[in-house]
């Protein structure tokens, strides 16, 4: 059974061709309030993206995901292997609070704050609409001979695309490896980090193929949140929806004709002038109602509204609105469904932030050597042998690291360490043992509760297992 006409938009997306081939989309260039408030908030996003690896909190980037070295820095917080927990709980806080904006307000996540959608609205477009010119001078250019005309725009477009990919590969390079360690490549040239500028290079093509060729693709074809706000939304969520009520009406929508009185025939506020379509980055029709590829940008309201106001029509035919409230002009509430996930986030962030507060500054992990038994030395002496790690969290030096035993009567000694030190943001690991007379054995396994102490002062708390012979039972 086919699908009716005005229906057969859901059975392919707005990218793709009837044969299968990719339909490129040459959008307007989007003019009016809305385009204004994106272009502030989409500076400001950027200003902080591309400044974030090289601000410093306490000596700590302030974000940072090193994966490879599994250190990651959230706001300022350092993280290391030991603190994954509160890494993950951060996650989902993240992925909470985004389903709770998407019940709410749709997709705005993409339109105003996905860097995907800012980098190519807000500059790729608009290098192109400074070169190409406007979308008919585009599919001109594209239709048209490689000329000199045509060969000097694609040199110039795409040479400064591979600039600001290669630009964009650093600042990602920053938030992966530290703005510190990348600094310092750059300053001792690309022959002796060959493998960091190989990574580089890899960055900046996929970069510029994504922005270059790929394009609004990324948010029809490889995101997977277009998808995911299909089962968020409901008919009380805010997003950019066209008034069919009003711009339909009884006789449905109709080209505008001057001096028309449009009240009385009958006829909806739409004029069919097609503007919404031509501005909208993944060109789909908004009249058709919420699709897949709506990534909430605005750029149809603006187009809209000005439409409306060059024909004495009220403005708002598109604008942010739910089901609901065109339908039954019903007003925006906290659902239940709302309330739901504003209770599971509060209680997210206070566990979060409770053992965010909790979390000590030195992480101390004293384990028992594996395959080895205990030894038996002279005056009734057990000795076991143990590998210890401990990470120093603080932008601070740990000096005159010291273990004692808590639990038990005993002694520890430190291999080859006269006096340990933990350098800041660092990892420090070796060997020790721990003698223990047998008379304060009681079983042939007890649990030690070790000190360790900067000085005088004790750091941290751990345990571990020490092993006997059975016969001290």
């Amino acid at each position: 059974m086919q699908a009716p006409e005005n229906e057969k938009f859901r059975d392919s997306i707005g990218t793709i061709t009837e044969e299968g081939k990719r339909a490129w989309i040459f959008p307007k260039k989007p003019k009016g309030s809305y385009y204004e408030y994106r272009k502030l908030v989409s500076y400001v996003l950027l200003a902080f993206l591309f400044s974030a690896p090289f601000i410093k909190i306490d000596g700590n980037q302030f974000l940072m995901f090193n994966v490879l070295e599994r250190r990651f820095n959230i706001f300022g917080f350092p993280f290391w292997p030991q603190d994954f927990h509160l890494f993950v709980i951060m996650m989902i806080i993240g992925v909470v609070f985004v389903t709770f904006f998407t019940v709410a307000f749709g997709r705005i996540f993409c339109g105003w704050i996905c860097p995907q959608t800012i980098f190519m609205e807000m500059v790729f477009r608009r290098i192109e609409y400074w070169i190409d010119g406007d979308r008919g001078k585009q599919i001109r250019l594209n239709k048209q001979a490689w000329n000199a005309e045509k060969i000097r725009k694609r040199a110039l477009k795409w040479t400064i695309f591979a600039i600001i990919s290669f630009l964009i590969a650093n600042i990602f390079l920053a938030y992966l490896i530290g703005s510190d360690r990348l600094i310092r490549y750059i300053t001792d040239g690309p022959a002796m980090h060959m493998t960091t500028l190989v990574s580089l290079l890899i960055f900046t093509a996929v970069f510029y193929f994504i922005f270059a060729w790929f394009r609004e693709q990324v948010c029809v074809i490889a995101c997977p949140y277009g998808r995911l706000q299909g089962v968020l939304l409901d008919n009380k969520s805010i997003v950019v929806a066209y008034d069919h009520k009003r711009g339909e009406k009884e006789k449905g929508r109709a080209k505008f004709k001057k001096n028309e009185d449009r009240v009385a025939s009958g006829k909806g506020d739409c004029i069919d002038c097609f503007q919404c379509v031509h501005v909208c980055p993944t060109g789909i029709d908004i009249r058709n109602g919420t699709q897949l590829e709506c990534v909430n940008c605005t750029a149809c309201i603006d187009a809209c509204d000005h439409m409306m106001e060059s024909v004495n029509l009220p403005k708002g035919l598109i604008r942010y609105a739910s089901e609901d409230n065109i339908q039954k002009k019903a007003k925006f509430q906290f659902s239940a469904r709302l309330k739901g996930y504003t209770v599971v986030l509060g209680i997210l962030t206070a566990v979060f932030i409770g053992m965010l507060f909790l979390r000590n500054d030195v992480e101390a992990n004293i384990l028992r050597l594996p395959g080895q038994l205990y030894e038996h030395k002279e005056g009734n002496i057990i000795s076991n042998v143990y590998t210890y790690k401990l990470v120093n969290k603080t932008n601070n030096a740990i000096e005159d690291v010291q273990f004692k035993l808590m639990s038990h009567k005993g002694q520890i000694e430190v291999v080859s360490h006269k006096t340990l030190n933990i350098p800041e943001r660092e990892l420090a690991e070796g060997t020790l043992f721990i003698e223990i007379n047998s008379s304060a054995l009681k079983d042939d396994k007890v649990r030690l509760k070790i000190g360790i102490y900067s000085g005088e002062k004790l750091i941290e708390t751990t345990t571990t297992a020490f092993l006997g012979p059975r016969s001290y039972k």
